[in-house]
């Protein structure tokens, strides 16, 4: 080869090169792989990821996605098996064109032509799902009945695609499903498309999560997928993760310093220092096997503990900084599970099991009797104190579907608060007084008095007095998500707990 041809290859190659990385990182975004520029683009797109909120800005232009070939900007994950990819979104500016894109999207390949499914939100509110089954075939649409939603869910079930949508605090609409085989690896992420040409657009990803599911036969309470502790803005309902463990982590609740979290894990209390990232181990004495009931005291001096060492639950006092556990429950009565404190310190309230009943109790925390406050077929559970010591709410299925209830301290005036088509647990109430959080699982996949792990899951807020709630977390959870208290003192902030396997982990994974 002449030394004129060798320098034409070498800057063909080099050409070539600029290009292929000009449209396309393969450096780790967050929690995808890399961003492309999928078909042929004017405008290069791109992603900017924020650390520290964990939102992503993704801009993108192009053409359309649409008929047989596509054009905009994508970042991406290859994966195999079922997931759930979950996201909310917005547009950032008014935009040109009444059909510019965002959404979740999985694809066969990053080829413009490749066959397809993605969940989009359209410029003028058009939200739907769209597909193409083969290379170069035509775009395929079915429209919600959802406009303008700014929550979008894709999840995946062997080859069938569910696209869940809703507009920020509500509940999912009705689901849109196609079955389509684009095999077991795939690309999945979120996309921005300008849908012209000469345009780019910007748009924000918040919550954005890629879920893998409990396979059908994982065994309940035997088996368990990993657990991403969050933290949940309430101002903005921006969340983030800030511990992952492959192991099963329950029920944080804040201290009073508002520095440290208190969890639960295989048996044990730990407590998790917000500044370091790092959990200890903490001392109850005799209480060993300790599960996800377990509550500060207003004043963050004590703790009351759940523990069944082989037996049925019992209720101890212990420092809150860890030391000898005291035990302030009856034996052989039945199992008690220890949900809330009086605001002076002389009262604990739990659900016990009596006689084959769940209902709620409340004993002295120097010692002694119990005093039953219900008395209905069913379970009554998680009680707690508002921080005034007026009202006590709690949750109960006497009316069908699990709700939350609210009663005076003494037991009386029993009445029902949340009245809707969804069954509901563990109302907590604000340390303001204003609000209480509680968490909503689908009758569809839950019976009333039950609350199992891993399950699609809402965080529900309402004003404390009564009154319409909004959806402030969209997450898969259940068994530990918020079993106990979990605002943070000043009322900003709610720390719960999501699942799954960690295939695609979100944060630097722990060993604990």
């Amino acid at each position: 080869m002449c030394k004129k041809a060798i320098c034409l290859f070498v800057g063909l190659l080099a050409m070539a090169v600029f290009a292929t990385s000009g449209y396309s990182q393969t450096k780790a975004i967050g929690i995808f792989d890399g961003n492309t520029d999928i078909g042929t683009v004017k405008h290069k797109g791109n992603v900017e990821y924020d650390a520290q909120t964990q939102q992503y800005t993704v801009s993108g232009s192009g053409a359309n996605i649409w008929f047989d070939k596509d054009e905009f900007h994508f970042v991406w994950k290859r994966i195999k098996g079922d997931f759930i990819l979950r996201t909310n979104a917005e547009f950032i500016g008014k935009g040109t064109e009444a059909h510019r894109k965002f959404g979740l999207m999985v694809r066969k390949t990053l080829d413009g032509k490749s066959p397809h499914i993605n969940a989009v939100v359209h410029g003028d509110g058009l939200t739907s799902l769209q597909y193409r089954k083969a290379v170069g075939d035509s775009t395929k649409e079915q429209k919600s009945a959802i406009t303008s939603a700014g929550v979008i869910q894709l999840e995946r079930k062997g080859s069938t695609y569910i696209m869940s949508v809703a507009r920020k605090g509500d509940v999912f609409g009705p689901e849109e499903k196609i079955d389509l085989d684009l095999g077991d690896e795939v690309y999945v992420g979120i996309f921005v498309c300008s849908h012209n040409a000469d345009v780019v657009e910007k748009a924000t990803f918040s919550n954005v999560r890629i879920v893998a599911p409990a396979p059908p036969d994982l065994v309940p309470y035997k088996q368990y997928l990993g657990s991403s502790i969050e933290i949940l803005d309430m101002a903005t309902q921006n969340s983030r993760i800030i511990y992952q463990s492959p192991k099963s982590l329950q029920a944080p609740n804040w201290m009073l310093d508002g520095k440290s979290l208190i969890y639960n894990s295989d048996g044990s209390l730990y407590k998790f220092n917000l500044a370091t990232n790092t959990p200890t181990v903490l001392n109850t004495g005799i209480a060993k096997n300790n599960n996800n009931d377990h509550v500060l005291s207003f004043d963050g001096k004590w703790l009351t503990i759940s523990s069944g060492d082989g037996g049925p639950s019992i209720g101890y006092v212990v420092p809150a900084n860890g030391g000898e556990a005291r035990r302030v429950t009856v034996t052989g009565k039945g199992a008690s599970y220890m949900h809330g404190w009086s605001p002076d310190g002389k009262y604990l309230v739990f659900c016990g099991e009596r006689n084959k009943e769940y209902d709620v109790y409340r004993v002295p925390v120097a010692g002694g009797p119990e005093e039953r406050l219900t008395n209905t077929p069913g379970l009554d559970d998680g009680p707690e104190y508002t921080p005034d010591g007026q009202y006590i709410y709690f949750n109960s299925v006497r009316s069908g579907l699990m709700q939350v209830w609210r009663m005076k301290a003494d037991g009386s005036e029993q009445t029902q608060i949340t009245n809707d088509d969804n069954n509901n647990w563990f109302p907590h109430v604000s340390p303001d007084g204003k609000w209480i959080v509680y968490i909503t699982f689908l009758k569809s996949e839950v019976a009333p008095g039950d609350h199992p792990f891993y399950k699609h899951v809402y965080l529900r807020v309402m004003p404390v007095g009564g009154g319409p709630s909004k959806v402030v977390a969209y997450l898969y959870g259940g068994q530990g998500t918020i079993n106990t208290p979990s605002w943070s003192p000043d009322s900003k902030h709610i720390a719960f707990v999501s699942n799954t396997s960690l295939l695609f982990p979100a944060f630097p994974i722990s060993k604990n």
